[in-house]
């Protein structure tokens, strides 16, 4: 029996320490953010954030991340409400600035590597809120395991986004 905190909610999932992260948030608690991507963390489909730090859950496995806070594209609202005091009430209602920003650029086409670009995203505005072209194009190429991928080709949208993300963040909406 391993204790993970996901999304701010702790749990319990009886599985091995060896197993995938992904496989514990997609069948055990079926969060569908995450996506398995390759398999190899190269894509960063699959990424979440431990401990604010993005991480490839396709090979991060439950006994390294046990007891740790794990944020899921489904938590970055709460994520977000905690960070600026929103009530719960309104927390319902509310989106990350990242995915807010998302929206209003219409950023993704097939939409399967946009969890990965939102949780970078997330990552990157945490530790910088206000970065150049430069540094969100190298946050998502040279830092980390590996470059974030998008096989559409959206990365002009994705960077458009992210700025609008700070904007949004600036703002404290």
């Amino acid at each position: 029996m391993s204790t993970l905190i996901v999304n701010g909610v702790r749990q319990e999932v009886d599985v091995a320490g060896d197993t995938p992260l992904l496989y514990v948030l997609r069948n055990d608690l079926e969060l569908t953010g995450p996506q398995f991507g390759c398999g190899l963390a190269q894509c960063g489909a699959c990424s979440v954030l431990v401990a604010g730090k993005e991480v490839r859950s396709c090979v991060t496995t439950v006994a390294d991340v046990a007891g740790q806070e794990i944020t899921t594209l489904e938590g970055l609202p709460a994520r977000w409400a905690k960070q600026k005091g929103i009530t719960a009430e309104d927390e319902k209602h509310a989106l990350h600035p990242v995915q807010q920003a998302w929206i209003e650029e219409q950023t993704p086409q097939c939409g399967f590597c946009q969890n990965g670009m939102m949780i970078k995203a997330t990552e990157l505005l945490e530790s910088n809120p206000h970065p150049t072209v430069e540094q969100i194009k190298a946050a998502y190429t040279t830092s980390g395991v590996s470059p974030n991928l998008c096989r559409c080709g959206t990365y002009t949208a994705i960077i458009e986004a992210v700025q609008r993300a700070a904007a949004i963040m600036a703002q404290g909406r």
